[in-house]
């Protein structure tokens, strides 16, 4: 038979508190027994010792217990001696000097552990104290313990008080299972919730959420599974945006070639100069799609590779820009370089960094309005090489400037051409500054567009 989670908690909970109520009630027992009555015994070995000196002084005066066998006054003076004291009321005094009754416990053993006076009980089995005359043990002083005599009233008081203790430990053991049972039901509401929402989440309902409700440990839980719903929600928007973007981006120049391609084989089109570059050109595309998507992956998960040695940052930014000026003064756009005259060495690989430097141009190239200027500023900032391209309009707007590195990302609106890239040049540009420790961050430009700033650390030395 399976057990749910609810039935093992209530038991669980509900064995604990049986366990400490029985273990209290055991302890108090034990408390009662041999505690408060080992205390008791305790006095009377205290009033034992007290009668010892005399019983040993009386002995040496006599070489013998006779005396003691043939008058029992004697016996009493030994063990209350303060009765033969003038003017003392005996009553009062053994009332007040023996509150557990250890002197009417009292009696008195030879050497061979006979009885010779005092209580009739005693016998070698009772607690005994030693009377030592000239290194000899001549008798003992023995004493019944309390709870041998004690009352049949007093017992039946105990045993009515144990009694009374296991009602009060069965009702509390029912008090705790009606807790228990309450708690359980509470506390697994919320697990079951959370186990139907993760259910859920398991079969692709990633719009699952958990009411978080209180602030503890459950409510931690649930808020932790809310964040990774909706990051699993924002994966899934992500992927398929993806396939549906890369079928876009491939279908696109593929539907160019085989148009191109069809209708020279059906001798529509002859084969010239012009067609051969315009499918030359979507092989390009094509070709740049697929090393993007190759180069993104690689760094996605830390395979792309690295030369790392030191470099002037400056010469390389100055390389990029220079491939790029044909370009950008054919698109009407000027360039303008505000570089140091002294070099700034960072260590780092020149290829990938030509590759960040490149893709950045590249996209003001692809996005801003002709006529327009794109500004290249490199200085030393602190323990940074700083690198900053911005462009003017068209801008983006604030709230896009977040998701600018995202994979696929295209901001709607002017900035998005139909001759603008495939939305994964700023993704790989993050991803290269990352692997240098560096810093690359999306604003607005003074000129009304995009502002890219990368901060790559100073080699040391």
């Amino acid at each position: 038979m399976k057990v749910g989670i609810t039935a093992k908690l209530f038991l669980f909970v509900l064995l604990a508190c049986a366990a400490v109520v029985v273990v209290q009630g055991a302890a108090f027992r034990f408390v009662m027994e041999r505690g408060f009555l080992g205390y008791l015994n305790q006095q009377s070995r205290m009033r034992m010792e007290e009668v010892v000196p005399r019983l040993e002084k009386a002995y040496a005066a006599r070489s013998s217990w006779d005396f003691l066998r043939s008058d029992f006054r004697e016996w009493v003076d030994l063990v209350l001696p303060f009765l033969r004291e003038p003017g003392v009321d005996p009553a009062s005094r053994v009332a007040s000097s023996d509150q557990t009754g250890a002197l009417a416990r009292m009696g008195l053993l030879d050497a061979d552990m006979r009885r010779v006076v005092g209580n009739p009980d005693v016998d070698p089995s009772s607690i005994r104290i030693p009377i030592v005359v000239e290194g000899r043990t001549v008798g003992w002083v023995a004493m019944v313990p309390f709870e041998a005599v004690l009352p049949k009233k007093d017992e039946r008081f105990l045993e009515q008080q144990f009694k009374a203790l296991t009602m009060v430990g069965l009702g509390s053991i029912l008090v705790a299972a009606l807790l228990t049972f309450v708690l359980a039901r509470a506390l697994l509401r919320r697990v079951r919730a959370m186990a139907q929402a993760t259910h859920h989440l398991a079969s692709g309902d990633y719009a699952s959420r958990i009411a978080a409700g209180a602030n503890d440990e459950l409510g931690a839980l649930a808020r932790d599974f809310n964040r990774m719903a909706q990051t699993l929600e924002h994966t899934e928007r992500a992927r398929r945006g993806f396939m549906a973007d890369i079928s876009h981006e491939l279908r696109t120049p593929l539907a160019v070639l085989r148009a191109q391609l069809e209708a020279i084989q059906d001798g529509i089109r002859s084969p010239t100069v012009q067609s051969t570059n315009a499918m030359h050109l979507q092989v390009q595309r094509l070709g740049k799609l697929v090393n993007d998507l190759h180069d993104l992956s690689l760094s996605d998960v830390g395979a792309m590779a690295y030369r790392r040695v030191s470099i002037d940052a400056v010469t390389v930014l100055q390389a990029a820009a220079g491939s790029m000026q044909g370009r950008l003064e054919a698109a009407s756009l000027r360039l303008v370089l505000q570089i140091p005259q002294g070099p700034l060495t960072i260590s780092g690989d020149e290829p990938r960094l030509h590759q960040l430097f490149g893709n950045l141009l590249e996209n003001s190239l692809r996005y801003t309005d002709g006529g327009g200027v794109v500004r290249v500023h490199c200085a030393r900032h602190g323990a940074h090489a700083l690198i900053v391209i911005e462009d003017s309009a068209p801008g983006v707007p604030a709230d896009k400037m977040e998701k600018l590195f995202e994979r696929f990302y295209r901001v709607e609106g002017s900035r998005n051409r139909a001759t603008g890239g495939s939305g994964l040049g700023l993704a790989i540009c993050r991803n290269i500054v990352e692997a240098h420790e560096g810093r690359i961050t999306a604003s607005a430009s003074r000129s009304g567009g995009l502002c890219i700033a990368i901060e790559l650390p100073l080699a040391s030395g």
